[in-house]
């Protein structure tokens, strides 16, 4: 399961919600069976090593660390709740071929608040992206929500739930069966 949307959107903190995360931890956390993974588990871990590195040199490699932490959760054959963007099909594709190696299946859940409000997310939480950065990922944003809405394939996916910030705030649980 991916929950996903623009950077600021609110991921976290519905990862923060669900599952308890405090923010400060530096490993995936284990939630029974399943393994929940967010980014700032990847960005705290790194900060010791990278720290006096500028933010534009530390992403790529937090960004690696996170995608790879998703991928050997799956391919350990564990239950996953990873935020992620959402925004690059090729790791879509990616994650969706290795749960299926696993007799899994790739879900998205899709948070869909204006890019204003995950604007200003981004700036409260004191953590904002470039204005070209966040252009990229509106612009690849925008086709996928449209076919999520619509009711459209999203590949490679097997299911697609799109939240607003009311429905986000009101889920109480993911359960995988």
């Amino acid at each position: 399961m991916l929950v996903a949307y623009l950077p600021g959107a609110g991921k976290s903190t519905l990862l923060n919600r669900l599952y308890g995360l405090r923010g400060d931890e530096t490993a995936p956390v284990r939630a029974g069976d399943v393994r929940v993974i967010d980014s700032r588990q990847s960005r705290n871990w790194w900060a010791r090593f990278l720290g006096p590195l500028p933010v534009r040199l530390r992403t790529p490699v937090v960004q690696a660390t996170h995608v790879w932490r998703i991928g050997r959760a799956v391919v350990a054959g564990h239950g996953v709740v990873a935020h992620t963007r959402g925004t690059w099909p090729h790791i879509l594709h990616c994650f969706a071929w290795l749960a299926r190696r696993r007799g899994g299946r790739l879900h998205l859940i899709l948070i869909d608040v204006a890019p204003e409000t995950a604007r200003a997310g981004q700036y409260a939480r004191g953590r904002v992206v470039t204005s070209i950065a966040f252009a990229r990922h509106r612009r690849r944003w925008r086709p996928l929500i449209a076919r999520a809405r619509s009711g459209g394939p999203l590949p490679p996916a097997a299911g697609v739930t799109v939240l607003d910030r009311d429905a986000a705030d009101k889920l109480r649980a993911i359960h995988f069966t």
